[in-house]
């Protein structure tokens, strides 16, 4: 094994990025005259972040079914991004689709306002999973946070929320904050218009510090930590061994509820790392994936928690207190979810994705030593990261520091101009049930290629 010091030439990383712009630019243009032609889209995009795929413009969609992507110039790609964990199911899983039509078309009626037997088996579903015994639905995981975090402060009378530097919970206004070169809780930035300054409804600390975190809960105004088990949109930060428990003991001594988000971590298997850790949380949080890319979402209590938020008689729960949704908990999203809980995300599908995250980590680290090029990889079950440094980083801050946009841009490029999409936000990839391992060896080899090409000059 090589040691991980070589140092890359830049300016020959600019001749390859400038290489691999031209190529994409040449290979796309119907997707690039469908880009040039949106002038009634924000940012020419349906969502700003869309603007974040590389090459100057993103790729338009024809199809997608399981994990391959057909483009409007008639591209095929296997695609390790899967929707940034909405599509970990593959795109459209048959027993997701049947019972998609069947609720749509059979039984008619996707937003009635009524509550629908699907709702009682997906919320057994998740408590078999996940532990926690009492579940209401939304249609995100953000709507889940932000509606959670309300009944946190209702049910423990405190103010703020703890989150951690560089975490990612959607677009929680409370959890966009980071730490400063002080130690003091400021906004991330580039953090659009918050209501108030951050620090009057935050405290941030930096994952996998004990003492922080301590430190921060002895203030006595936190009602919630709010966290994901390994950090994830910031590379994958794993949590040191001990931590997590640490964190749900400290909770415990200050009054905080403990607040886990695994929308992302979900990856880690068929009960995320709640199950697979014996993690428990007192607010769990999950969207995305379980609704196989139907809007979903779902946020579960103890009987603890619901206890303390009903014994607040005067809090308006059905009406204008600020939880819930018009859409919430449709009769299409749960029978999007049943059916993707009951027949897709089986135990033997993690087992499957697992194994093969485990392969394609496996072949980057090879390429990685082969090289000695200073990066690492990250590896969450049936998801996988590398980062442009090394070792691994330990908290969100280090993470972010490791970043570097013209490597991301020549990876990406690399990778699409070849067949293989990877998550536009980051080098993250997934694996669904529909992956196999000559696609993952696809990869490997195309990561080889492109690390040997990086190490000349």
């Amino acid at each position: 094994m090589s040691t991980r010091n070589t140092q890359l030439d830049r300016s020959h990383l600019s001749s390859l990025l400038d290489r691999e712009r031209k190529t994409y630019r040449a290979s796309n243009p119907k997707s690039l005259a469908l880009y040039n032609d949106a002038d009634n889209l924000f940012g020419g995009v349906p969502m700003p972040w869309m603007n974040k795929w590389v090459g100057g413009f993103p790729l338009y969609m024809h199809s997608a079914k399981g994990n391959i992507i057909v483009d409007v110039d008639g591209h095929e790609y296997i695609d390790f991004a899967l929707g940034d964990t909405a599509a970990m199911t593959g795109h459209s899983p048959d027993a997701s689709v049947k019972a998609i039509i069947n609720q749509i078309q059979d039984l008619g009626g996707m937003t009635t306002m009524m509550p629908t037997e699907d709702a009682q088996w997906v919320g057994a579903e998740l408590t078999r999973r996940f532990g926690v015994p009492l579940w209401s639905f939304t249609v995100s995981a953000t709507d889940s946070n932000r509606w959670a975090i309300r009944l946190a402060r209702l049910a423990t009378g405190k103010s703020k929320i703890l989150v951690f530097s560089y975490c990612y919970h959607g677009s929680v206004d409370e959890t966009f904050g980071v730490l400063d070169a002080n130690g003091n809780t400021v906004a991330r930035p580039g953090n659009v218009a918050p209501p108030v300054p951050i620090d009057q409804t935050t405290r941030v600390v930096e994952f996998n510090d004990l003492p922080a975190l301590e430190a921060a809960l002895q203030h006595g105004d936190v009602a919630a930590i709010l966290t994901e088990p390994a950090l994830t949109n910031i590379g994958i930060v794993l949590p040191e061994p001990g931590y997590l428990a640490g964190m749900r003991e400290l909770a415990t001594k200050y009054g905080a509820l403990l607040m886990i988000d695994e929308t992302h971590t979900i990856s880690a298997g068929y009960g995320g790392m709640t199950k697979r850790d014996e993690l428990q949380p007192d607010i769990f949080i999950i969207g995305k994936c379980i609704g196989a890319g139907i809007p979903s979402g779902a946020y579960g209590f103890t009987q603890k928690v619901v206890d303390l938020i009903n014994s607040h008689k005067d809090a308006d729960l059905l009406d204008v207190g600020g939880v819930g949704g018009t859409l919430a908990g449709n009769a299409l999203s749960l029978a999007a979810m049943r059916a993707t809980l009951g027949e897709v995300l089986t135990e033997q599908a993690f087992d499957h994705m697992i194994t093969l995250a485990t392969r394609y980590t496996d072949q980057v680290n090879e390429a990685l030593d082969e090289h000695g090029v200073p990066w690492s990889i990250s590896q969450l079950g049936a998801r996988a990261e590398y980062r442009f440094t090394y070792p691994a980083p330990k908290n969100g801050t280090t993470s972010m520091q490791a970043g570097d946009d013209e490597l991301d841009e020549f990876m990406h490029l690399y990778m699409c101009n070849r067949g293989v999409l990877m998550t536009p936000f980051h080098n993250m990839a997934l694996m669904c049930p529909t992956t196999t391992e000559e696609q993952v060896d696809r990869h490997g080899q195309l990561f080889k290629e492109a690390i040997a090409e990086l190490v000349q000059s």
